[in-house]
């Protein structure tokens, strides 16, 4: 019962500090870019400036996280059950597709994690949130950890260009497992294709022996739908569902494409807890 009122005034010191804040809602709106407003939400988490909640549609907030309560109730709950001055937010990337934001982020929450986390707005707030986390690792075989890497968006003329051919990978590559066609995406040479997952090293050689391991340990990766590909020019995210060792999970893609050709993957596979277990009823995708 103490924990729920808790929540509550936490909801309620959000929601009224965006009520008396002496900027506008209007006029935050027309100043930011929705990019700066999910960059500035996500960085409250750490700094506790509640002016941010601002940027949230209190009346329509719609929460993908299966953790986490819908709307801003949830949000409030989720901030007052972190152990104080524990939360730390380092955002390394952030890009805007239309009206969707997503971040690539290195935290502290509950613990050491990475995350990919996805904003819908609407009439210039916030009104839908997914995210996939997992635990913060070593580098992987190649030096490269989960987070580093170029963060500078080129070629924003290509980016539909871009979201093509990753839509096209994930489909022939990653859903129909036909790899006679990688060649259409990734050149050879373990400098043409740079690593971040912390299992696997570069190219396509450090890529083929972690599938040969995974299949000696009698491990499948399994794609069985892509459910949006985003992107901003040269960085394209993949939002995917299937299983991994048996088990149901999300898979965040984040491809940085250069010449036409795939050459560097960042990614975050999360387990998707059973339904019995979810504190909201929107599902891990919904899009």
């Amino acid at each position: 019962m103490k924990k729920s009122i808790s929540a509550a005034l936490a909801t309620t010191v959000l929601v009224c500090a965006a009520c008396s804040s002496p900027v506008s809602v209007e006029e935050q709106t027309m100043t930011l870019s929705n990019k700066e407003k999910a960059v500035a939400l996500l960085n409250s988490i750490e700094t506790g400036d509640q002016k941010a909640v601002a940027y949230v549609n209190p009346d329509k907030y719609t929460q993908h996280n299966l953790a986490v309560a819908d709307g801003l109730a949830g949000f409030g709950a989720l901030l007052q059950a972190l152990p104080k001055g524990s939360a730390k937010v380092d955002i390394k990337r952030a890009f805007q597709d239309g009206d969707y934001v997503f971040t690539h982020t290195d935290y502290n929450f509950f613990g050491p994690k990475v995350g990919f986390d996805l904003f819908r707005f609407e009439d210039g707030l916030i009104v839908e949130h997914w995210d996939n986390l997992t635990e913060k690792a070593a580098p992987n075989p190649s030096g490269r950890t989960q987070l580093d890497g170029p963060t500078t968006v080129s070629d924003s003329d290509k980016t539909e260009q871009n979201k093509a051919l990753v839509a096209d990978f994930v489909d022939t590559i990653l859903v129909k497992g036909d790899f006679a066609q990688l060649g259409r995406f990734i050149d050879k040479g373990d400098a043409n294709y740079l690593q971040h997952n912390s299992a696997i090293a570069d190219g396509l050689n450090g890529l083929g022996k972690a599938l040969e391991e995974m299949a000696k340990q009698g491990i499948k990766m399994v794609f069985t739908k892509n459910h949006i590909v985003l992107g901003e020019g040269s960085f394209v995210l993949s939002i995917s569902e299937g299983s991994f060792g048996g088990e149901h999970v999300s898979f965040y893609d984040l491809f940085r494409v250069e010449n036409d050709k795939i050459v560097e993957h960042w990614d975050i596979i999360e387990p998707i807890p059973t339904k019995d277990r979810w504190k909201n009823n929107n599902g891990k995708f919904g899009f």
